[in-house]
């Protein structure tokens, strides 16, 4: 249960605040302005001894715990062996065994291959490097709403303008951007969303992949409407097109299956993973069919801490802990916990609440960033972390530990729903 001893923050994480002023660059920011010190299944401890619930999980890498016995496990029995040599230069077991578990694990029964990296940007950018290798064409097609990272190339691919993009670019170009399914806004089914969709990409010339999230994150937690992912899938087949899915956000249970694409029994031609993939340690990766992955040339992969082995024995301790708690099943519990309560509210404030698994959102009517931030400023000031999204700032998302005892989820979903209540009235 959360347990607060001070305001929220308090007067030690307000020194470290401070601190921080003179020491971190002012770019940086952070949701919530308290100090961890330490965590367990559903809860941060803070420097002031503030036990709040976590519904965030570190935005989806949590998943399995935190800290997790079997990844804590793993990474002192690895660090004690070695912390790196780098795959480039002499590889390493752990390595092979995380892109075997991929291949295992990732959409489709085809022949497989992967690359290890270090981040959900780098994996995206790798992804777009091999379909742009292997097709030999180089222009890329994202959707409205998308997010896919902060390098140069993936603020090119992401849709939001503040705080992503703005005064960075100019950015990589051959990227084109068209309409998606956004259901609670077209109003369109699946297939008609994926007809308009279509009608865009073929005017795009020279197309050697569509990248896209089978269920959006930062643009708001937008679920597509059923048959829209399949539809888009059966056009890139017929068309010679790689599918290239993201599912950073979405992958390793968080939506009640391995990956959101196994919803619709859709299989890209290349997946990239990250965050919820090792447990709280930065590992990445491109799976993809074998075909596709091996057209790149030796040595044009890579990087010095890709698939660094500390955070390779981390990933297999995290994926044995979802295989063997069934943390799948557990995201569809959480889910069907929380959809109902949260309908149930039928405020005139929430234009929608939406998600799948423990990937869930609200959005509110007022498409500006002010209702939502209150709703969440609200929380945090009760002890429940949550976080905001959205192109237009006005989603509170939750992504609990797939882990989260019952009673804390239940907590924390009584303290959203009475922010939201409060919030009708202020």
């Amino acid at each position: 249960m959360t347990r607060l001893r001070t305001e929220i923050p308090g007067p030690r994480s307000r020194e470290l605040t401070a601190r921080r002023g003179s020491a971190v660059a002012s770019g940086v920011g952070s949701a919530l302005p308290v100090f961890v010190e330490r965590a367990e299944d559903g809860l941060l401890v803070d420097v002031d001894g503030n036990r709040l619930i976590d519904l965030a999980s570190g935005i989806a890498v949590t998943s399995v715990g935190n800290p997790a016995p079997r990844v804590a496990r793993a990474v002192r029995e690895q660090v004690d062996r070695f912390s790196h040599t780098c795959f480039m230069v002499t590889p390493y077991e752990g390595y092979l065994e995380v892109c075997e578990r991929l291949g295992e694990l990732t959409p489709g029964d085809h022949e497989k291959r992967s690359v290890l990296l270090n981040s959900g940007a780098e994996a995206v950018e790798n992804a777009v490097k091999i379909a742009r290798r292997a097709t030999g064409r180089a222009a890329v097609v994202v959707f409205d709403h998308a997010y896919h990272g902060r390098t140069n190339l993936t603020m090119a691919l992401t849709a939001k303008e503040v705080p992503y993009k703005h005064g960075f670019g100019p950015f990589a170009p051959e990227v084109h951007r068209v309409p998606g399914s956004y259901p609670l806004h077209d109003g369109l089914t699946g297939e008609q969303a994926a007809r308009r969709a279509i009608a865009a990409i073929e005017r795009v010339e020279d197309l050697a992949c569509v990248l896209i999230e089978p269920i959006q994150g930062e643009g708001g937690f937008v679920v597509p409407a059923p048959g829209f992912l399949p539809a888009l899938a059966r056009w890139c087949r017929e068309r010679g097109v790689l599918l290239v899915a993201d599912e950073i956000q979405t992958g390793f249970c968080r939506t009640g299956a391995w990956f959101a694409c196994d919803h619709e029994g859709v299989v890209p031609d290349l997946v990239t993973t990250a965050k919820g993939i090792a447990g709280g340690l930065p590992l990445a990766a491109v799976t993809g069919r074998a075909e596709v992955m091996d057209a790149v040339h030796a040595g044009g992969l890579g990087g010095t801490y890709g698939g660094n082995p500390i955070a390779c024995a981390a990933a297999l301790g995290a994926i044995d802990t979802m295989r063997e708690l069934d943390l799948g099943a557990a995201a569809r519990r959480i889910g069907a916990t929380a959809l109902p309560r949260l309908r149930a509210l039928d405020s005139p404030l929430v234009a929608e609440v939406r998600g799948r698994g423990a990937m869930l959102a609200v959005e509110f009517a007022d498409r500006t960033p002010e209702v939502a931030g209150r709703v969440a400023a609200a929380c945090h000031a009760a002890g429940v972390v949550v976080l905001t999204c959205g192109t237009y700032g006005n989603v509170v998302r939750l992504l609990p530990p797939l882990v989260i005892p019952d009673v804390l989820l239940a907590e924390g979903l009584a303290v959203l729903e009475d922010a939201i209540t409060a919030a009708r009235g202020s």
